[in-house]
């Protein structure tokens, strides 16, 4: 599927497949299924930025994005209001959990300005995002003012910066734009891609990077895998510390939905079931995370996010503090 375009601008949709009285009703993996094939099976052609409006929650959308593409940045848009922003600090403490850079807050319909006489109007409240973004310790990138014109402009197919770009709606829509450019451009490359890795023949390793770790480096951000042997896996942390992962353990520690009871946090595997010599068959990153750990006995749906596997290597230490 070819996107159409405008000035510039991409854009595709569910709604290019199906007419206004034909609701798409999908299961949440079928929302995931056309979620990837929109972001992968697209002919996008060379974009600067692929942005994705999501919708409000922490649903199966957002984690499958998480999950499926290293995303570069992700901006909480939030109206004034109190049932607005606590909806939007969810999910900015998902984006958080999953190691996704928060960008900013924008606040969405804020005041609105009489045409005729000037007044200004505090439809949804006042003030709402920025003090969010103040008490969060997170960046506020604008408020975006409640302007008919946006939504004319919008259904029309001409953006306001386009059809006025004089107005106060469209300079902040140009100043949030050159904010949002600017802190992507200020981000720090993740030190590692997205990779696939063989455990039998090492094939596709991630990188080991052999530069020092800066002062501040995170100890959940991992910045090199490696096989030491064929039974410890090897990971390289930000902050310098590097640990040596028992891969039989990893495979008892896994906490998947057929190894954990989800909701008493039971252990449903039995260690006696799984052989001495189980060994991984591939590590898959998963977004900016996790890996995925697919197992020589057929095991595959445990994710391992990155301060999970930090906590293990930590308890590993304390149990050899006490053993000694």
């Amino acid at each position: 599927m070819v996107p159409p375009e405008r000035d510039g601008i991409k854009a595709a949709s569910m709604g290019f497949l199906r007419n206004d009285d034909n609701p798409a009703i999908l299961r949440g993996p079928m929302v995931s299924k056309y979620l990837q094939m929109l972001v992968a099976q697209v002919e996008w052609g060379q974009l600067d930025y692929l942005i994705l409006d999501l919708p409000p929650g922490t649903g199966d959308t957002q984690l499958t994005l998480a999950q499926s593409l290293r995303l570069s940045g992700v901006v909480i848009v939030t109206t004034p209001q109190d049932v607005s922003l606590k909806i939007a600090r969810r999910g900015l403490r998902m984006f958080e959990t999953v190691n996704v850079p928060i960008l900013g807050i924008v606040e969405n319909m804020s005041t609105f300005t009489c045409p005729h006489c000037g007044t200004d109007t505090d439809v949804f409240g006042h003030g709402g995002g920025e003090n969010m973004s103040a008490e969060l310790d997170v960046a506020f990138l604008g408020a975006i003012p409640l302007d008919a014109d946006i939504v004319t402009g919008g259904d029309g197919g001409e953006p306001i910066v386009i059809e006025r770009p004089h107005s106060v709606a469209a300079a902040t829509f140009r100043q949030l734009a050159e904010k949002i450019d600017a802190k992507l451009q200020g981000l720090a490359t993740a030190a590692l891609g997205s990779f696939s890795w063989v455990w039998e023949t090492n094939k596709g390793a991630p990188d080991w990077s052999a530069a020092a770790p800066p002062p501040t480096g995170s100890p959940t951000t991992p910045i090199g895998f490696a096989q030491r042997d064929r039974t410890t896996l090897s990971v390289l942390w930000e902050d310098g510390r590097q640990d040596d992962l028992d891969v039989r353990d990893l495979r008892l520690a896994c906490r998947c939905a057929a190894c954990i009871e989800e909701m008493s946090g039971r252990p449903l595997l039995d260690p006696a079931t799984i052989a001495a010599d189980v060994a991984p068959r591939s590590i898959t990153s998963v977004g900016n995370y996790a890996i995925n750990i697919a197992w020589s006995d057929g095991h595959s749906t445990g994710i391992y996010a990155f301060g999970y596997l930090r906590a293990l290597a930590e308890r590993d230490d304390t149990r050899a503090v006490q053993d000694v």
